[in-house]
């Protein structure tokens, strides 16, 4: 077993852009809040968080690649709700998207977190945008904090 110091999660100084799908956008918006609530309470300024609104969760890639390029942000958070409807088509948009955001955080060298949530119906959306299991944009923005934080102190530009 090893010994090691706890994850000091700290946001001062890192600037982070939430990249966010307007599909399901009442539970977006949740994911959205409660990403933005922990990245200040770990000390991120207003002036270092940004949002972005998109159309669905296809377009999360195209926008987050721009946005890596740029080299504004320390890490990227990409929040979107899928759910299922009478067909596979939301099983499609969640994979397609998954790929494109982990592609863009490959190519770019910059955290891209997927906040993306792939649900059979709207309880199961509900119980992870605040109910049940917690807010999914928490866990989200914790991550991206360690990520950014692992990028600086890399020296990973």
């Amino acid at each position: 077993m090893h010994d090691r110091a706890p994850e000091v999660q700290d946001a001062r100084g890192l600037r982070f852009c939430i990249v966010a799908s307007r599909w399901n956008e009442p539970y977006v918006v949740r994911l959205v809040e409660a990403a933005t609530a922990v990245l200040t309470r770990h000390g991120a300024a207003a002036g270092d968080l940004e949002t972005l609104w998109v159309p669905g969760a296809l377009e999360l890639p195209l926008v987050c690649r721009w946005v890596a390029a740029g080299g504004r942000f320390d890490a990227l958070l990409a929040f979107g709700v899928v759910v299922r409807g009478e067909t596979e088509h939301f099983r499609l948009v969640a994979d397609q998207s998954a790929h494109g955001l982990a592609q863009v955080a490959l190519d770019s060298g910059v955290p891209v977190l997927n906040g993306v949530l792939a649900a059979h119906h709207v309880g199961q959306v509900a119980d992870r945008t605040g109910g049940l299991h917690g807010n999914r944009g928490a866990e989200v923005a914790l991550a991206a904090i360690r990520m950014a934080q692992l990028r600086r102190q890399l020296g990973a530009r």
